[in-house]
């Protein structure tokens, strides 16, 4: 039997993973247009792709812990200045 911490593990690798799915889908999209907008600021000023997708998609980890704990709906405003904040990463909620 596997340990827990195998679980847990395999848990914030998918949820990682599909953080990022939904930055590069942003970016793609161009919706928000913050997305692209901030991908491109961090490219030009030598970040690397990995170092960029992780995050903006800390910044969309903090959003949704937000909504899931206030019970509200997504922030697009708060979203799109957190993620125009870039490198400076916005704080965790306690």
């Amino acid at each position: 039997m596997s340990e827990p911490v195998d679980i847990d593990n395999d848990e914030e690798e998918f949820a990682e993973s599909t953080l990022i799915q939904a930055i590069e889908n942003q970016i793609e999209s161009d919706n928000p247009p913050a997305a692209k907008a901030t991908f491109n600021k961090l490219t030009l000023v030598g970040y690397e792709r990995e170092e960029i997708l992780q995050m903006m998609a800390h910044v969309l980890a903090v959003e949704i812990d937000a909504i899931l704990e206030e019970d509200r709906a997504f922030n697009t405003e708060w979203y799109e200045a957190a993620l125009r904040a870039l490198p400076t990463l916005p704080p965790e909620k306690n």
